[in-house]
């Protein structure tokens, strides 16, 4: 059973020992928006994963948009870092940083002194709100449109974040161009209204998205980047657009081009979103000529089944990590899994992030 799941799995230079990845999740641990020690038992808990994939990191000051997400752009955020990666190297397990800017899904009180909410074009966001420590929920101000020297200083924030990333001990890196944040607010057409180079037609609203792959693995090199794309997703008041076929068709020939290793499916149907319908999921395994990734909501046979069927190379569990650090051995005695505590998500301290058990 779970003969494919189950299996080991070579991605660029590294074996994976399975091919169940645990998927990026913020959980808001990361006081002071540096890593800690709470954090790398958390992960190490987890090293049983083919590969782990961090929560969002911010690349920059400008890119904290949530309470207490960690960053990658400091001295003392390298060396919090280097305390997860070897808890998890120590267990044996293999870990990517996600690198995530928030662009306008954001709050200026989650950012640092001087930092400024930003993207590619100025538009109101209407239903969303970001919680903020002290205060609670507040609505998202406009954010600030980006000049071409403010996309230059992004492009190198994220290849930057990319090389303490490697400094730090990672395996790799994974492009967050997914759930509606920076990268994916370039793609989009609603919230990329710009006229000079990095708007206007297909080629154009990718061309941030090629800068920073190109940037990032000029620093790293391609074997350790990864992407992740949401194509359908409704986060960060997005969602399908004329010409979505299209743009991603287009996206997978860049990053093939550029070489990443991997890319990185998001499927949220199981959270509410709209099915990623099968016509997409095809020309993105088809066209892609790295390792594909499929993540959505999936149990163990589900996933296998997948595999089996050549729809991707490897699956990432989200929810299910949390309450089950030790998911790959339920998935393989066919245990039972414990279900998360949905209050202890994004709070404070060990409750509901180190307090579930392992199997006896």
């Amino acid at each position: 059973m779970l003969d494919h799941l189950l299996s080991p799995y070579t991605l660029g230079p590294i074996t994976l020992k399975n091919r169940v990845v645990m998927a990026p999740m913020t959980r808001s641990r990361a006081e002071g928006n540096v890593p800690n020690e709470m954090m790398a038992t958390y992960y190490a808990n987890r090293a049983s994963a083919g590969l782990i994939i961090t929560e969002g990191t911010s690349p920059s000051y400008n890119g904290l948009g949530y309470p207490r997400i960690p960053g990658v752009f400091t001295p003392e955020m390298l060396h919090g870092w280097q305390q997860v990666t070897d808890a998890v190297h120590r267990e044996g397990g293999n870990i990517f940083l996600q690198i995530m800017h928030t662009g306008r899904v954001s709050h200026p009180d989650n950012l640092w002194t001087g930092g400024r909410v930003l993207a590619p074009s100025s538009v109101e966001m209407t239903q969303t709100k970001m919680y903020v420590d002290g205060k609670g929920e507040l609505p998202i101000p406009l954010a600030q449109e980006m000049t071409e020297d403010d996309i230059q200083d992004a492009t190198a924030e994220y290849a930057m974040a990319a090389k303490v990333a490697i400094d730090a001990g990672f395996d790799g890196v994974e492009l967050h161009a997914a759930n509606g944040y920076l990268l994916e607010q370039f793609i989009h057409p609603k919230t990329n209204l710009r006229t000079d180079q990095f708007g206007g037609s297909v080629e154009n609203r990718l061309r941030f998205v090629r800068d920073v792959a190109e940037a990032t693995v000029a620093a790293v090199g391609a074997d350790r980047v990864g992407m992740r794309i949401s194509p359908y997703g409704v986060f960060g008041e997005l969602g399908e657009f004329e010409g979505i076929t299209e743009t991603y068709r287009r996206l997978t020939e860049i990053l093939n081009e550029v070489g990443l290793v991997y890319l990185h499916l998001v499927d949220h149907e199981a959270m509410g979103a709209p099915h990623v319908p099968e016509e997409m999921r095809k020309m993105l395994r088809d066209n892609f000529q790295g390792t594909f990734i499929l993540s959505g909501g999936y149990d163990a046979h589900e996933a296998d089944r997948q595999l089996a069927d050549g729809k991707g190379d490897l699956v990432a569990f989200g929810r299910p990590y949390i309450a089950n650090p030790d998911l790959v051995e339920r998935f393989r005695q066919g245990a039972e899994l414990a279900i998360p505590d949905q209050s202890t998500f994004y709070t404070l301290g060990a409750e509901g992030y180190l307090t579930y058990p392992k199997l006896a």
